[in-house]
């Protein structure tokens, strides 16, 4: 497993506890350290399930490439973001390939897990793999299998979403799939490397699309008098043509905010356009500083105000902060002259800073991110801005 983080840990303990035994590499040399004491980096994997695997010699942290040698199954889960200009930036894929193509043997199946633009895995990946010294050009299976992790999510895991592959050639795609099949409910077989990779790009463009639309009804709600949440409510009974979703202060985490422009940026390669998305991706970065003018309007200015900003991760209950709206909700009140801090116990540091408690030493407070643990009653009278369309 080519990278520990949100998706390649989760999958690397699903993998072991179906009796595979699993190598995890990451070039992060505490990560590694803390994972073989039994200490899990993120929420969704407890630490009792990395000891126990550990226990069992099932599953085992490394940060260097030597292992891939006596692999079966190389998963590459390492992150694919976008460059300062919005492109993609491919340097970590780039990276893990070229580490692990010295290893691969003519038996090697190399899946990747990584979200990538259509065309990636048979023109960039594929030709990287087969220049092995130890292989013949087309001896290397190669597949793609998108991850569909969502973090906290309690309902939905690994083992029961389904999960769709695809393969460079149908052996390649046969053996990806029984490797899946052994810890995962319902594996889906896409006829081609592009119909998978578009999909995976289509399913977050569609959350995109319609939370972006949904910030709009809020912000509609909000200046007229209603309750979005409300509205959603009533409008979610109907039981077919509709499905719930809802306001906040902006999108953010490694998916949604990025996979759509991975699409709008081949569509752009090929001369289509992409107004929906790239309208959405517009909305989403506008709410920020939407709520930037309420707060202003709310407490009559924000010069020297002490405001409180409440969560600053990107969802609730996680710690995870990647493209989390909230930075640009904090660099906008700064930018008015106001005194800002932060809470948030899940996250603890961020840029350089910490959290500070709750209580009624403020002007404002924003609630950005409700976690559960959240006893907003610590705030006394002071005013709370609610991000979640509640007016």
């Amino acid at each position: 497993m080519i990278g520990l983080g949100y998706v390649g840990l989760p999958l690397a303990v699903a993998a072991a506890k179906s009796g595979y035994t699993v190598i995890g590499i990451d070039l992060d040399n505490d990560k590694v350290k803390k994972i073989n004491k039994g200490i899990s980096p993120i929420n969704d994997v407890k630490n009792i399930q990395i000891s126990e695997l550990l226990s069992n010699e099932k599953f085992k942290a490394k940060s260097d490439f030597n292992s891939v040698k006596d692999a079966e199954v190389i998963l590459i889960c390492v992150p694919t973001p976008l460059l300062k200009t919005k492109l993609p930036n491919l340097s970590y894929l780039e990276e893990a390939a070229k580490s692990i193509k010295e290893h691969l043997s003519k038996e090697s199946l190399v899946i990747l897990e990584s979200t990538v633009a259509p065309g990636t895995t048979r023109n960039f990946l594929a030709p990287l793999l087969q220049s092995a010294p130890n292989t013949s050009k087309t001896e290397i299976d190669v597949a793609f299998s998108p991850e569909r992790i969502d973090p906290s999510n309690q309902n939905w895991h690994i083992n029961n979403t389904p999960k769709i592959v695809a393969g460079l050639t149908i052996k390649s795609r046969k053996r990806a799939v029984d490797f899946y099949s052994k810890f995962i409910d319902k594996v889906v077989e896409c006829e081609s490397l592009e119909v998978a990779e578009t999909a995976k790009l289509l399913e977050n463009s569609f959350r995109l699309i319609n939370i972006s639309f949904m910030n709009e009804m809020s912000i509609f709600c909000q200046e007229f008098g209603v309750d979005v949440n409300q509205v959603i409510k009533a409008a979610a009974t109907k039981p077919y043509g509709f499905m719930p979703f809802y306001p906040s202060i902006g999108i953010g985490g490694h998916c949604i905010p990025v996979d759509p422009l991975y699409l709008s940026n081949k569509a752009s390669e090929i001369g289509v356009p992409t107004k929906l998305i790239d309208l959405a991706a517009q909305i989403n970065q506008e709410m920020p500083q939407y709520y930037v003018e309420k707060a202003e309007e709310k407490i009559g200015g924000l010069k020297g105000k002490r405001i409180l900003v409440v969560g600053v991760s990107y969802k609730p209950n996680v710690s995870d902060v990647r493209e989390t709206p909230v930075e640009a909700l904090i660099t906008g009140l700064n930018q008015k002259g106001a005194q800002v801090f932060w809470h948030d116990e899940l996250v603890k540091e961020w840029n350089g800073e910490n959290s500070v408690p709750l209580s009624i030493d403020y002007d404002l407070a924003i609630l950005a991110t409700p976690h559960d643990y959240l006893e907003m009653n610590k705030l006394g009278k002071v005013p709370i801005l609610n991000t979640r369309g509640v007016i």
